[in-house]
């Protein structure tokens, strides 16, 4: 997660404690590169919020080191480290205007007056809000006073941009439409954002890399495809994005395969990403779209005859729960691509999986 000299961020051997006994960041190493797209993704309390707080100063690391650009910012106060912040519930002025709240940055860094109204017209004209500049914040939509936090987190070219949760408030067609908004304003700008969200769909839309955490703990971190495709743990596994986990044993080594018997359906062929040996207990990870529907005979390794519990139409796929290895809850995705795939509630199938498409992983 870290070794790269010349990182734009850098944490080093960083822990986190408010209590004096329980770490809430533990032995955190990572780097940041100029102009990447980083997202903190986790559930609550798992440590990322807290890890943005240092990295803007809000809160100081109980034992290790910050850099930005090489330069130790520990003992920087917030406003001397030239970071831009959106939070969730946009944290604007609501007694000034849309412009005076842009503005409010500029004056603090002492700009002249002609170089403020170009940097405000440019900040405006960015996010689309070019005509509400005399605005005050009630005036607007959450979208667009989300639009002008993020305006007003840009408007003094930043070093880096830190968000947390800063979509957490909009409606979901909303949500999507600002994730878009802005990826492509980061493109554009080439400008280095830290992102915090619990949402595992927004972290996949907008990211250049992911670092998962739980417990205090970097898990994984990746890029989305990366991170989706191949997870390194369960937990990776079971937080980013839909998941059929299956609990078994493993009974056999093969190279870079093993095979797990599941209580009761025999056994299956999966990767061997991170299981300790043979006997041990693991858990199967396979994701519901890799799951063929009535494969050809010897085509695939892993092959099983289930019961249809629910069937959902959702448009382009259908949806179904099925009964398999001991499981009422193993979820199949189905592509309707050459017309409405015909399963039925209570009706028996074959379903099957190639062994690269499950991995392996640890059974805690």
């Amino acid at each position: 997660m870290s070794g790269a000299s010349n990182a734009f961020v850098k944490f080093s051997d960083i822990q986190k404690t408010y209590d004096g006994e329980a770490l809430v960041v533990k032995n955190l190493n990572l780097d940041i590169a100029r102009g990447e797209f980083l997202t903190m993704l986790g559930p609550s309390g798992s440590g990322k919020t807290t890890t943005l707080m240092m990295l803007a100063g809000f809160e100081v690391p109980t034992q290790g080191s910050i850099l930005l650009e090489g330069r130790s910012i520990d003992k920087m106060p917030p406003h001397k480290r030239d970071i831009g912040m959106v939070f969730q519930n946009y944290a604007l002025f609501p007694h000034m205007t849309v412009e005076e709240n842009l503005a409010f940055p500029l004056k603090v860094r002492k700009l002249d007056k002609a170089e403020i109204k170009v940097k405000i017209k440019c900040a405006l004209d960015m996010v689309r809000l070019g005509a509400h500049g005399a605005r005050r914040p009630a005036q607007l939509s959450g979208g667009q006073q989300q639009r002008v936090a993020l305006a007003r987190a840009l408007v003094f070219d930043p070093k880096l941009v830190l968000m947390d949760e800063p979509l957490g408030a909009l409606d979901k067609q909303l949500r999507e439409q600002m994730q878009l908004e802005i990826r492509h304003i980061h493109e554009n700008l080439g400008v280095t954002v830290v992102y915090v969200t619990h949402d595992q769909s927004e972290a996949l839309t907008m990211s250049d890399r992911i670092a998962v955490f739980n417990d205090g703990v970097i898990q994984q971190i990746a890029a989305p495809a990366e991170l989706y495709e191949r997870p390194q743990n369960a937990f990776v596994a079971q937080f980013v994005g839909e998941n059929n986990r299956l609990h078994g044993k493993v009974v056999a080594m093969n190279g870079a395969t093993c095979k797990v018997e599941i209580p009761g359906a025999g056994n299956v062929e999966a990767l061997a990403i991170n299981v300790e040996a043979i006997g041990r207990p693991t858990v199967l990870s396979l994701r519901p779209e890799r799951v063929k529907l009535n494969p050809m005979p010897g085509s695939l390794p892993n092959v099983f005859s289930v019961r249809v519990a629910e069937v959902i139409y959702l448009g382009d796929h259908v949806r179904a729960r099925v009964s398999v290895c001991g499981h009422d809850d193993f979820v199949i995705k189905l592509p309707n691509s050459e017309g409405v795939v015909n399963v039925e509630p209570g009706t028996e199938i074959t379903i099957g999986w190639r062994a690269e498409d499950c991995r392996a992983l640890d059974a805690s």
